[in-house]
């Protein structure tokens, strides 16, 4: 193949080139679909959704542990039992909300 014949990039970078005219994929519009945006923003909501209940599980199970800790002077260990019951809530939070759907 002679690099002056006519669609020679074409074989050599597939990805960026399309088969027909040669024009760069990235000067095509983007998709109008409502469906597509619809899924986007669900998947996006779902990923927080997840990250905030884990977030928050934990936080309240360190808030209570260190609150009993300081009011019976137990230092690490009834923080480490609610951090640990927190992270077992976050799971079993994300279990029935998995299995809801």
């Amino acid at each position: 193949m002679k690099l002056n014949s006519p669609g020679w990039y074409d074989t050599l970078i597939p990805d960026i080139f399309c088969a027909k005219g040669g024009k760069p994929r990235m000067s095509q519009q983007p998709s109008r679909d409502p469906n597509r945006r619809n899924s986007v923003m669900r998947a996006f909501s779902i990923s927080s959704q997840i990250g905030f209940t884990i977030a928050s599980c934990l936080l309240i199970g360190v808030l209570i542990g260190r609150l009993l800790d300081n009011l019976l002077g137990t230092s690490p260990w009834l923080t480490l039992v609610f951090s640990l019951l927190g992270a077992a809530a976050s799971f079993k939070s994300l279990y029935d909300m998995n299995m809801k759907k």
